[in-house]
């Protein structure tokens, strides 16, 4: 009795195998341990860190098993890393100009979709050793101003600034072509510019305002650009043709134009593009 139905365990269990090897149908599949587990790969704007790290752990909080694995640099190196064949799912973006870039080449799936927004301020050292009070002095003589370079999105919005200031007649006609004779170092993302102004390395650089996080606040002080000059930016996110998760690439998308997704893009001091619900 005993070794028939072992038997007829054995006979179940090949016969089991065989299906599975002959590849069975989803609709009388059984679903494994591992099954709903991924790893998705999330190519997001250096901008974005501390919003995209917030909303990762999220995510993997109300999709168990899935990872979350971000990927963080300026938005032209992420472009560039996409179209050499880096594996990513998701693609976020400090600008259009590079959305547009990937998707000119045939990078992405579906169309891209605006989900934040930002703008910009003046960094100073908190010791602020060249004095610099107002918009005017970053033009004086003797400055040290950091940029991020024209590539990059930070960068080219810095310039567009400093081309809007110089039409405001109190800074001058030449105005962005003095600040600009000051830069000494242009990154090629907005941390970088932040971490040189944080450490002393540089008198002043312009960055998003949501870079001005509470970690480095207390190292900073902070210039205001009229609204007038200021550029209102905006971040364009789309899926990868290549994602090798599609369904949880959909669905993280989905999380951050999603109420609980844009009210932690607002605390990291991004403008979310949802209203708040009342």
């Amino acid at each position: 009795m005993k070794l028939r139905r072992a038997l007829v365990a054995i006979t179940g269990a090949s016969v089991a195998l065989a299906f599975v090897l002959a590849g069975a149908p989803d609709s009388v599949s059984q679903p494994t341990p591992n099954r709903g587990k991924s790893t998705l790969q999330v190519f997001a704007a250096a901008s974005l860190s501390d919003a995209f790290t917030e909303i990762g752990h999220q995510f993997e909080q109300r999709r168990p098993g899935h990872t979350v694995r971000l990927n963080f640099a300026g938005s032209q190196q992420l472009a560039t890393q996409i179209e050499q064949g880096a594996a990513a799912d998701v693609f976020a973006s400090a600008d259009e100009r590079w959305m547009t870039y990937a998707a000119g080449r045939g990078l992405l799936s579906g169309e891209p979709v605006v989900f934040a927004r930002n703008c910009l301020v003046v960094i100073v050292p908190r010791t602020n050793p060249a004095r610099i009070q107002r918009l005017q002095d970053l033009a004086r003589g003797g400055v040290k101003l950091v940029l991020g370079a024209e590539a990059v999105p930070v960068g080219r919005y810095s310039r567009a600034v400093l081309r809007n200031l110089a039409r405001d007649p109190t800074l001058g006609s030449d105005f962005a072509t003095r600040t600009l004779r000051n830069v000494v170092s242009e990154e090629e993302n907005v941390k970088s510019v932040v971490g040189k102004v944080q450490l002393g390395e540089a008198d002043a650089g312009i960055v998003y305002r949501s870079d001005v996080t509470p970690s480095v606040a207390r190292y900073l002080r902070v210039l205001e650009i009229p609204e007038s000059a200021n550029v209102l930016t905006s971040y364009p996110m789309a899926l990868v043709r290549r994602a090798r998760e599609p369904e949880a690439a959909s669905a993280f998308v989905e999380f951050v134009l999603s109420h609980e997704g844009q009210a932690i893009l607002a605390r990291r001091g991004l403008i979310p593009v949802t209203p708040a619900r009342p």
